[in-house]
């Protein structure tokens, strides 16, 4: 059984002796920050001059500075711009700034997992990270509740790392819902492989696969769109709220029996086996080393897949139907 920790088991003053970087004032650092500034933390934010982002800081009340200056301020440094930025922003303008007892932050493994990032000895290394938007960490917290998160420590000089990144969590308010143990690497691996395999490359195929299937058999494309897209938040929300076994009761028992009979069909032992094939890349640095030459040379492969995946059927029928549904922006 994971450990699982809660706001008992924190102590926030460990904290708030303490100044705290943030460096990327995107949606987690944003979300982040507030709550560690509410929780009584003197926090530096670290942003691009010109950027929205650094004027969103601003108008929140900060004084943005660059990295090197906040790197210098800080005991702690949370590094959330993205992956493929940080080894660069870590090498310029955190790494000259790491003395003896300092500790670097994450909230997600991958340039410590795939050693992009290679931290003296004399610092400590934690990851605390929500498993939510930073808005939603937010949110949460103004509610008086929480958004759970993992904790990984990767070095521990001081030996209160980990106390240190509890602390954290519960100054973002994760400690309130809960806060669960774990390690870089299998953060980083089970993160990558839910993206790749289930989350986002596994579902966007299976909708335009189903699309694609329903079209060519002579359905049209807005009707096609309705069943293999648009009701696909409703399944997801009733598996989010009461597991699968709770949606199949919650649902059409003919929905129930195809699920049971055919879902079998569309993932068989060969998507598993490709899976299993997909998690060995990702293990391996295989899949890491492949993105991150892809970043060294301009990401042309990406942008190509990303510009002709644009391109298919589904999103021109999408665009038009959710002009249809207002009501799918009036969020609050």
């Amino acid at each position: 059984m994971a450990k699982i920790y809660y706001d008992q088991d924190a102590d926030l003053s460990l904290l708030r002796d303490k100044t705290t970087a943030i460096i990327g004032y995107g949606i987690q650092g944003r979300g982040q920050a507030l709550c560690l500034r509410d929780s009584g933390c003197r926090v530096v934010i670290s942003e691009l001059e010109g950027t929205p982002n650094f004027q969103q800081a601003k108008e929140d009340g900060f004084v943005p500075v660059p990295a090197q200056e906040a790197a210098r301020a800080a005991d702690l440094i949370q590094i959330l711009t993205q992956d493929h930025v940080q080894a660069k922003v870590y090498q310029d303008g955190i790494k000259p700034h790491l003395s003896k007892g300092k500790a670097i932050m994450f909230s997600h493994g991958f340039n410590i997992r795939f050693r992009q990032i290679k931290p003296p000895k004399n610092i400590d290394v934690v990851m605390v990270a929500p498993k939510g938007p930073g808005a939603l960490v937010r949110k949460m917290y103004t509610e008086g509740k929480g958004v759970p998160a993992l904790l990984a420590v990767f070095q521990d000089y001081t030996g209160t790392a980990r106390q240190l990144a509890l602390a954290y969590a519960k100054a973002i308010g994760a400690t309130r819902a809960g806060v669960i143990e774990t390690t870089f690497a299998e953060e980083t691996e089970t993160d990558l492989f839910g993206e790749q395999a289930v989350l986002c490359g596994g579902v966007t195929e299976l909708i335009k696969a189903g699309f694609d299937t329903l079209v060519e058999a002579g359905y049209q494309p807005e009707i096609a769109y309705f069943e293999v897209l648009h009701e696909l938040k409703l399944i997801t929300d009733l598996i989010q709220e009461y597991g699968i076994s709770g949606m199949r009761r919650r649902v059409s028992n003919t929905a129930c029996y195809g699920d049971l009979t055919r879902g079998p069909m569309i993932i068989t032992q060969k998507t598993r086996k490709t899976m299993k094939k997909i998690l060995k890349d990702i293990k391996s640095g295989k899949f890491a080393r492949e993105w991150i030459k892809e970043n060294e040379l301009g990401r042309a492969n990406f942008n190509s897949l990303l510009e002709q995946a644009d391109k298919h059927p589904i999103e021109e029928v999408g665009k038009r139907l959710r002009q249809m549904m207002p009501w799918m922006y009036n969020k609050t």
